[in-house]
């Protein structure tokens, strides 16, 4: 990571056991650690620790994690790692199109949460890419507007939230208009070396993203699917 702060997740998770695992785990590399056991005060733990990161579980009494995490996509722009024990792929892509930043199924090697972490910190404090020739903080193109000193996006006018990962592929999409770019590529560009669950799920980002930017979803105008290539931003 690029700064020398102190980095705070929160854990909202009802296994004990496991928070107990993981404070340990990624309080010894060097992370600050918090927790809350139950969906219902999430918010109110969010405010109180203001985290750099959430850790999610799906599955929890009260409130499960998809809940918690449409609350926290109202009130935050804070990267969130959903845990699932459930093995059917519709419930993860439903957590993407919510605003997930990536998930993990349980069980899962702790090694692995925190390379995913320490990946999306990263993302989140890395400069713009050096390969990308736009480096201006804001670029607009036509009535779209994209802030990558404050992750703001305007579209005619009016704010749009986006996800840490929907932020990122707008801004590789954007600062490369009217070129065709492979899945990789995009992928490779928004997150260095540091791709795993987005691998499997740009096509979710950027439908998530048609039904933010475009004004039919169904007959996007911005972003272009190149059949057998991939993706293509198109000043409109």
């Amino acid at each position: 990571m690029s700064d020398n702060k102190t980095k705070k997740i929160l854990i909202i998770d009802d296994d004990i056991k496991l928070i107990e695992l993981l404070s340990e785990y990624l309080g010894g590399n060097q992370f600050e650690v918090s927790y809350a056991q139950d969906g219902l005060n999430a918010i109110e733990d969010i405010k109180n620790h203001l985290p750099d990161l959430i850790i999610l579980d799906y599955m929890m009494p009260g409130k499960d994690g998809l809940e918690v995490l449409r609350d926290i996509r109202v009130h935050h722009d804070l990267p969130v790692i959903m845990l699932t024990a459930k093995g059917d792929d519709t419930d993860k892509i439903v957590g993407l199109e919510l605003g997930a930043d990536d998930y993990l199924s349980k069980p899962f090697n702790p090694r692995e949460l925190l390379a995913r972490i320490k990946a999306i910190l990263r993302r989140q404090t890395t400069p713009p890419l050096d390969n990308i020739q736009n480096k201006d903080l804001a670029i607009q193109l036509g009535d779209l507007i994209l802030n990558t000193a404050n992750h703001t996006i305007e579209v005619n006018g009016a704010s749009i939230d986006l996800s840490t990962t929907e932020f990122k592929i707008l801004e590789v999409l954007m600062k490369n208009p009217n070129r065709v770019l492979s899945r990789d590529q995009i992928m490779n560009l928004a997150q260095g070396k540091d791709f795993m669950a987005f691998d499997r799920s740009i096509d979710i980002h950027i439908s998530k993203l048609r039904s933010k930017i475009e004004a039919d979803h169904s007959l996007p105008k911005r972003i272009k699917t190149i059949w057998g290539t991939g993706y293509m931003f198109v000043e409109i």
